[in-house]
């Protein structure tokens, strides 16, 4: 995730420097005859208007990079690294980027009889993902998921897309179906203020972060910043580091040979052990184990 977000800071920088307007550009990663899989780079900024869109098809968008905002009949949202977007057929939403430029995504769609088909196999009494609820904030239960589609974009050949596509809808469901509360609407400001330092661990992911380094960095007090940061994000801020670490070292374990100290230290933790329990405890199974486990996923799809 910390190489991704530096492309995308990368690639705001030079159309910063030229001068270029916002864009969205899309990228094709796999198709079946009833789901698509798109990679989503967005180089909105602050200072671009607002813009709206119209959803074409039931969606379901995992956020991999950058921060925004976004507006629509189900209210208003905070959209961080590790969150989820849903949205049904013909929705109508606005999004603004703030305070920060751009956005990388991973974008699941489906054909609206195909998702509701799948909604029942679930067993959940929704049968689109969007009643009520435009976000879903990172949590133990998707975080497998979300590693998969982030290492998605980093391994060239293998990726079981239609497998995850029926993963991730599933496991949405489920989760929409056992939301505790209502996450409701957001202030604008508080949102940049949050998103600020969101985007902050994102450049620091591997460093020690304080929750007074994350306060002064987002202009608020501790406790202000620590109220504010969980009921727009859905978690507090040592819940949200710690997830988008271990996101970030399973993406690794995933896509590179690299050692699993090395990738500990790299990704923030002080030592194996330390990062082997947390892992366990995220993914159900020990660093070593998991890698094992995707490398012959991805042996077995290459194979076929």
């Amino acid at each position: 995730m910390a190489n991704i977000a530096a492309e995308l800071d990368e690639t705001a920088a030079k159309q910063a420097a030229h001068g270029a307007p916002g864009q969205i550009t899309t990228r094709l990663l796999a198709r079946g005859h009833d789901w698509m899989v798109y990679d989503v780079l967005c180089t909105f900024g602050p200072h671009d208007r607002p813009f709206e869109e119209k959803a074409p098809c039931v969606f379901i968008t995992v956020v991999v990079a950058g921060s925004f905002h976004c507006r629509s009949a189900a209210g208003c949202n905070l959209f961080t690294p590790g969150s989820l977007m849903l949205g049904h057929a013909n929705q109508c939403f606005e999004r603004r980027l703030e305070p920060g430029t751009g956005v990388r995504c991973l974008s699941f769609r489906y054909a609206p009889g195909y998702f509701e088909r799948l909604a029942a196999d679930t067993g959940a009494r929704a049968r689109r993902p969007a009643i009520g609820v435009l976000r879903l904030p990172p949590s133990r239960s998707l975080s497998p998921l979300v590693a998969q589609a982030h290492a998605g974009l980093t391994v060239s050949l293998g990726v079981p897309w239609e497998e995850l596509s029926v993963q991730v809808a599933a496991e949405s469901v489920r989760v929409v179906e056992t939301l505790p509360f209502d996450w409701g609407d957001l202030l604008p400001g508080a949102a940049a203020r949050v998103a600020t330092a969101v985007r902050f661990i994102e450049r620091y992911l591997g460093t020690h972060l304080t929750l007074g380094d994350l306060a002064r960095e987002a202009g608020l007090s501790r406790f202000h910043f620590l109220r504010t940061f969980e009921r727009l994000v859905g978690v507090t801020p040592h819940r949200y580091i710690l997830r988008a670490r271990l996101r970030e070292a399973a993406m690794r374990l995933e896509a590179e040979s690299t050692g699993i100290l090395d990738i500990a230290l790299d990704c923030g933790f002080s030592d194996q052990s330390n990062f082997s329990r947390a892992f366990r405890a995220e993914f159900g199974a020990s660093p070593r184990v998991y890698r094992g486990i995707t490398k012959n996923r991805l042996g077995e799809v290459r194979r076929n």
